[in-house]
């Protein structure tokens, strides 16, 4: 495991540094229970801590979770982006539900990740402390606290949404950890519905949020998503389920509203809205690194907590960069208004909370069955639409964070209409690849940060200059990006 040293750690925990926030969690050997290094309770004495890499790793243990300090609502353990692609993966997929279910689950996880079961928990060790079994079921528990402490749904919702897959299960393991039944951690209230839940969704400070809703905005499909009052909101989608999130900042969170009819798609929602915003970067070690450009570090200091804005889905996100292919982002916005006019399916009102978000973003199937002649696209880039929806809906899994993040781009870039710039674009916003560059982007090129000698460097002599910003090329890309956009 990978951990600062033991007086670094404690000197954290003493001061309440929220650097450390999600980087690491404090075991106290007195109390049984782990907490964050934010945690309001009097510090604990130095001989009486340990430390750990991960929630997982504490909990397995044998520590129990703090209630003053709630872990379930800490920023993810990022210590392994950029470091391990494998468990950059791993993680994407077990917070969609990966290792819910039967006890085959990781055997199926390694086969979806082209690799063997001993090397997966060598690599979770080495980064997160504990196997990723374990990994998920501490996922499983502190999100059922979360829903617990945060909403008013009836128990039996909260284990089918946190992935226990039975109530026993759940009040067992609530039991075991907490030392209490789950209800006994609830203000008494009257339970709710549960198509509508309003989650916290934590992250390491800073968070630029005016820079990504600026980006989203420029983006935004009308009927499909809504930038509006400091908040972003859109359809969504999920095996045929439709409903709405609507996410806005709220003090040092920010606070998503889900309304969705199955309440088993909860785990996966928030774990596609922490990718989204880009919830789990550990910012301040990307920026320090990145800073050591002289031309980027600037706009490091200007935008200390620029995120790289993700994806609500790959499939849409791979149609909108093939839209985007050569046109100004207006121009992009405006086929992809024409294309869900088309191929798009409607969302009733009392689905999505807002009249104005009435379309939902064709699915691989629909767009397939489409007629997009009238467009007004050339011809190849219509094929090239056609080609990657036929081949998304017959290989459901083609544009899922699985095998490598190398193997994913050569599949993409071996359909036609693909080069490398879209492929990289994909890769940064769909896969979260820290390290994706679309080096032939034109605001990266024309970027007067990068050029030399007064010119315009080639995509090639700029991959060459990139060099020096891995593993985090991407949060390179989104500076310059920024940059370039509040220059015009």
């Amino acid at each position: 495991m990978d951990m600062p040293p033991h007086d670094v750690c404690y000197r954290a925990i003493a001061t309440r540094d929220r650097r450390f926030d999600g980087r690491l969690f404090i075991g106290v050997k007195t109390t049984g229970i782990y907490c964050r290094p934010i945690c309001p309770a009097r510090t604990p004495r130095r001989e009486n801590v340990t430390f750990w890499p991960s929630a997982a790793a504490a909990q397995e243990a044998g520590f129990r979770p703090c209630l003053r300090c709630r872990p379930e609502i800490s920023p993810d353990a990022a210590a392994w982006r950029g470091t391990s692609n494998t468990v950059s993966r791993a993680l994407a997929l077990i917070a969609e539900g990966g290792l819910d279910g039967d006890d085959a689950g990781v055997a199926r996880l390694c086969e979806r990740l082209g690799v063997g079961e001993r090397q997966l928990r060598r690599l979770f060790d080495k980064h997160l402390g504990a196997p990723p079994i374990a990994v998920a079921q501490t996922r499983r528990v502190l999100f059922a606290k979360q829903l617990i402490q945060e909403t008013r749904l009836p128990m039996a919702a909260v284990a089918d949404a946190s992935g226990f897959g039975s109530v026993r299960r759940f009040n067992d393991a609530f039991k075991k950890l907490y030392r209490r039944a789950p209800g006994d951690l609830r203000r008494q209230g009257t339970k709710v519905s549960a198509s509508t839940v309003t989650l916290r969704l934590g992250y390491r400070a800073p968070y630029d949020w005016d820079a990504i809703l600026a980006f989203l905005a420029a983006r935004s499909i009308a009927g499909v998503e809504l930038v509006e009052n400091n908040r972003y909101a859109r359809t969504v989608e999920i095996d045929g389920a439709v409903g709405s999130i609507a996410v806005a900042p709220v003090g040092n969170h920010l606070q998503a509203t889900i309304r969705f009819p199955r309440v088993t798609a909860l785990l996966a929602i928030v774990a596609r809205l922490r990718r989204l915003f880009d919830l789990d970067a550990d910012i301040e070690t990307i920026g320090a690194h990145l800073s050591g450009d002289l031309a980027l570090a600037p706009l490091v200091a200007r935008r200390p907590g620029l995120r790289t804005p993700g994806a609500w889905d790959g499939f849409e996100l791979a149609v909108r960069a093939i839209l985007g292919q050569q046109i100004t982002v207006v121009g992009a916005r405006q086929l992809a208004v024409k294309l869900v006019a088309r191929a798009g399916s409607d969302i009733a009102p009392d689905a999505s909370g807002d009249e104005r978000l009435a379309r939902v973003f064709p699915s691989a199937a629909r767009l397939a069955g489409a007629d997009l002649s009238t467009l007004g696209m050339p011809k190849a880039r219509i094929a090239a639409l056609m080609a990657l929806a036929k081949a998304a809906a017959a290989d459901p899994r083609l544009l899922e964070a699985a095998g490598s993040y190398e193997g994913t781009i050569e599949k993409l870039l071996a359909l036609p209409g693909f080069g490398p710039w879209t492929a990289q674009y994909w890769a940064l916003r769909a896969l979260r690849d820290s390290d994706a560059f679309p080096a032939a982007d034109v605001a990266l090129l024309r970027s007067p940060l990068v050029a030399e000698a007064g010119k315009r460097p080639t995509p090639k002599a700029l991959l060459a200059r990139a060099e020096g910003w891995r593993p985090w090329r991407a949060y390179a890309a989104q500076h310059l990006w920024t940059a370039d956009g509040d220059r015009v």
